[in-house]
C-alpha cells in the first residue's frame, strides 16, 4: 500500500499515464465532461473532496509547465484563483473565457471531478517533464 500523497488507484494510475504536453483536468461537480474523456469521479458530497485539496495532491505527483483556468474564476471565485496561482507557484496561467475553457475538454487525456461547488473552480494542467 502506498504510504504517502494520492492513495486513489485510478487517479494515480492516471497520472503515470501522462505525457510531455498531454492536458489534464480538475473540475468543480458542475462542469460538463464531453463524451470519450477519461474521467476519474472523486465527488463524494457537496464540498469533498476540495479543487483545492485535490489541485494540491495532483500537483505533489505531477508535473506541471502550465495551466488553464476561466476568466471568470478570478472574478466569481477570487479566493480559489489565488490559491490555485500560488499551488501553480508562479508557472504560466492562461485564462480564457467559459465557453472557451469548455470547447478545450475533449483534447483533455484525463478530468478528475470534484466535489467543489463553488463557480468556475476549473483547471486543465499542462504536463511538463521531470528532467
Amino acid at each position: 500500500m502506498k504510504n504517502a500523497n494520492i492513495l486513489n488507484p485510478e487517479l494515480i494510475s492516471a497520472i503515470a499515464a501522462i505525457g510531455h504536453t498531454e492536458l489534464f483536468a480538475i473540475a468543480d461537480a458542475g462542469l460538463p465532461i464531453p463524451k470519450g474523456v477519461q474521467v476519474v469521479d472523486l465527488s463524494l458530497v457537496a464540498g469533498v473532496p476540495s479543487f483545492l485539496q485535490t489541485l494540491q495532491a495532483v500537483c505533489s505527483e505531477l508535473v506541471v509547465e502550465g495551466a488553464t483556468v476561466a476568466l471568470e474564476m478570478e472574478e466569481v471565485s477570487p479566493t480559489h484563483y489565488e490559491k490555485t496561482r500560488a499551488l501553480l507557484q508562479g508557472m504560466p496561467m492562461e485564462k480564457v473565457s467559459h465557453e472557451e475553457f469548455k470547447a478545450l475538454l475533449p483534447k483533455v487525456r484525463t478530468v478528475v471531478r470534484t466535489g467543489e461547488t463553488s463557480s468556475y473552480c476549473n483547471v486543465i494542467l499542462r504536463a511538463g517533464v521531470n528532467f
